[in-house]
């Protein structure tokens, strides 16, 4: 017998249906398809609270209009799953949610022949998010590169700065609430239903362990309403954000190292995650570092922070987790924001190499001049020299300076306008025409070229000569390139790097 079809009208008056079968149960709702499969409804299992269906309205309607409906809204269903609307049927309250994209959902599987029947279930950041977790479990074509997860992060981060843009904390930013794809470098926030409203809709969770902030470990056992009880809020995103960020490139935990406070182990939890949180890599305090010799091998190499350190994500991404985790652990003021780990997120992608070694698990590293070109993962050096492209910017008509950007350049390597004109930023309100590239680099012959492909005033300053679109220009240390004399165009000087 076929299951049942329930026809709905949301709140907002728009025809939505489910079959009346539960195709999943979390912590607070029961889950239907609707016939198409193209979004779900989840019911809440307890009777909700004038207050709370309030917040399910803004969320499905003022919310959302107000994210989606901006310029660069489309971007954002990419990597939000938003409520698209409230409905009520038989005294329950739910909400209707866009099923997930294919991507995340696992296509081979775990290891031993998918052993663990995670094939066709969600991919969940907790896999990913640790070595072990990765080596052990799941199949190497599920696993992805450094790239990606960088991809990931940036993801991740810049739909935090959205939330918080809007006034919105996520409550709950874990590995539990983004789904990730690593074969893509795609993220996706869900659980948007939750979202906390400071100063008006409080939060209904203190968030997952791991990623709770330390401020609300610690006071945890304190009476909800008390002046002294922390709770989740934007500030706690952004360290869980943090956690997130490291996580993915680090696969690691920031916090949990050797350190033991107390012979209970419950309290030494909550004291190592709340009033004695420790970063493990903390430059003056060591005692938190991990003991290899209580790791199971297949946290290796990466439980090792003399081998990987922190400093490998780069000089844009390190002084951020020295920040989260240093003064931001006591100082929730003091944490790195959403927009300050999407800024360097990007900034550290323009400084990434591909490996040379074909069997390398992680394919790229940060390669930031401050060192040789060795493969922080593989231990594989590059032979040869790398060009370089550091950027100036002149403002207001005047001398060019340094801008703090540069560009590694790789075969293949594309420029696009966000390198070569100052007012071009790479973030979700990018037309069509930004993100086309503007030129691409190549090594021929052993010598390094720059392809002009859409910059008409491009000029080669050291000899005075203009660079017309289809030309190629030969880099050289010291060549100097004006891609535009307009307003906000850049001059890039180039650094040949390496032996």
């Amino acid at each position: 017998m076929a299951n049942k079809i329930i026809q709905l009208k949301t709140l907002a008056g728009e025809s939505v249906a489910f079959t009346d079968e539960i195709i999943g149960s979390g912590g607070m709702k029961d889950v239907y398809f609707a016939p198409d499969r193209y979004y779900v409804i989840g019911f809440y299992r307890e009777k909700q609270s004038p207050a709370a269906r309030e917040r399910l309205r803004v969320i499905c309607e003022d919310y959302r209009d107000r994210i989606f409906s901006q310029p660069g809204g489309e971007y954002w269903r990419e990597v939000f799953c938003w409520p698209t609307g409230m409905v009520e049927h038989e005294g329950r309250v739910g909400v209707v949610v866009p099923t997930y994209s294919s991507q995340f959902f696992f296509e081979h599987g775990s290891t031993n022949d998918d052993a663990l029947g995670i094939k066709g279930r969600e991919k969940q950041g907790k896999w990913f998010a640790s070595a072990s977790n990765q080596n052990r479990f799941l199949d190497p074509r599920e696993r992805g590169n450094w790239l990606n997860y960088l991809r990931i992060a940036i993801r991740l981060a810049r739909a935090t700065r959205r939330m918080h843009m809007a006034g919105l904390a996520h409550s709950d930013l874990s590995y539990k609430n983004a789904l990730v794809d690593p074969t893509s470098g795609a993220a996706c926030i869900i659980d948007i239903d939750g979202l906390v409203v400071p100063g008006k809709y409080p939060p209904e969770v203190v968030g997952t362990p791991d990623f709770i902030a330390p401020e609300v470990v610690a006071t945890a056992h304190l009476p909800r309403d008390s002046a002294q009880r922390r709770l989740p809020c934007i500030s706690t995103d952004c360290h869980a954000l943090a956690v997130l960020v490291y996580m993915y490139l680090l696969f690691r935990h920031p916090l949990r190292g050797g350190k033991v406070h107390d012979a209970d182990p419950h309290r030494d939890d909550t004291l190592t995650m709340g009033e004695r949180a420790l970063f493990i890599e903390d430059d003056n305090d060591d005692s938190n570092r991990i003991r290899l010799a209580d790791v199971r091998q297949g946290d290796l190499p990466w439980a090792d922070t003399g081998k990987l350190p922190y400093t490998l994500a780069g000089p844009y991404l390190a002084p951020l987790f020295k920040q989260a985790f240093g003064e931001g652990l006591r100082d929730p003021s003091a944490r790195p924001t959403a927009e300050h780990w999407e800024f360097a997120l990007v900034r550290t992608a323009d400084l990434l190499q591909p490996c040379v070694n074909p069997d390398c698990q992680q394919g790229w590293y940060v390669f930031d001049n401050s060192r040789a070109p060795v493969c922080p993962f593989c231990g594989t050096p590059y032979a040869g020299l790398l060009p370089v492209l550091n950027f100036y910017s002149s403002r207001h008509g005047g001398s060019y300076r340094a801008d703090g950007q540069r560009l590694m350049v790789y075969t293949g390597q594309s420029l696009f306008q966000w390198h070569t004109h100052t007012h071009v930023m790479p973030n979700e309100r990018l037309t069509e025409g930004q993100k086309r590239r503007v030129g691409y680099f190549v090594l021929h012959h052993g010598d390094w070229w720059l392809v002009n492909e859409a910059l008409p005033k491009c000029l080669d300053v050291t000899a005075g000569k203009a660079i017309p679109i289809g030309e190629r220009i030969q880099l050289r240390d010291g060549l100097q390139l004006l891609f535009s004399k307009e307003a906000g165009g850049r001059l890039a000087v180039v650094q040949m790097a390496g032996r």
